[in-house]
């Protein structure tokens, strides 16, 4: 039962850090039963419910174990922020995914039991185990799609610094003026950018839910991005148009 106000505070604080490290998270904030080790320790002794919790069998175990595990417990929500693909299709090797860092730990879509997965992390999923995740019940959207906030927040600021050059060039807006002016529009920046990915993503739910009824668009849609360039469906494991049909 996680002090979740109390964690959250801890990671700001660590967060404000010119460098940090797990190692500075004040270890008195921690929840009962949480602790923080090292991937590099040879076994880890878990608490009983902690344990239960990821479905491990035994308080007793080695991180290598213990990561797998969690990537295969029974959620709501799998949440992917960190580096490295830690999801593969079962027709997929190792070798296939070209990260050795992970290879270890790696699960396939059919060892998942979260109902969804967030990519805010960049691939930690390949393309064919969304798909794989997909049919067979998951839900998830791609990693540009879930950390597209980000990108957008991006754009919007540097549209904004586009429109004021022109002000700047002539020396009617200083520097530190546009600054001042860039830091007041945050939370007007925020909400466009939440916007626009909130109707992003009600967009696909939308042509998610009208599924086959609108195949036929959707495979002459395709066509015309392949056509110009836009779409590789070897990359992004698409049907050919004959499969579509």
């Amino acid at each position: 039962d996680p002090d979740m106000a109390a964690s959250m505070a801890e990671r700001r604080r660590m967060f404000a850090l010119a460098r940090s490290s797990w190692q500075d998270y004040d270890k008195t904030k921690l929840s009962e039963g949480g602790i923080i080790v090292s991937r590099s320790q040879k076994s880890i002794t878990l608490p009983a419910p902690a344990a239960a919790a990821i479905g491990l069998g035994k308080t007793t175990a080695t991180p290598v174990e213990i990561m797998s595990a969690i990537l295969k417990a029974p959620a709501d929500l799998l949440w992917f922020g960190g580096i490295g693909t830690y999801v593969r299709a079962s027709g997929e090797t190792n070798q296939d995914v070209g990260d050795r860092a992970n290879d270890a730990i790696r699960i396939t879509a059919l060892d998942l039991r979260a109902k969804v997965i967030g990519e805010g992390a960049n691939l930690g999923v390949t393309q064919r185990a969304r798909i794989e995740f997909g049919l067979n019940g998951g839900r998830c959207n791609s990693d540009a799609i879930d950390n597209s906030g980000g990108v957008n927040c991006s754009d919007v600021e540097v549209n904004i610094k586009i429109a004021l050059a022109s002000a700047m060039r002539k020396g009617s807006l200083t520097r530190p003026a546009r600054n001042k002016l860039l830091a007041e529009m945050t939370d007007e920046v925020s909400a466009l950018v939440l916007s626009n990915n909130y109707q992003q993503t009600l967009a696909l739910s939308l042509a998610r839910k009208r599924g086959l009824a609108d195949i036929a668009h959707q495979s002459r849609f395709m066509a015309a991005l392949e056509a110009r360039g836009l779409l590789d469906r070897a990359v992004e494991a698409l049907p050919s148009p004959a499969a579509l049909v």
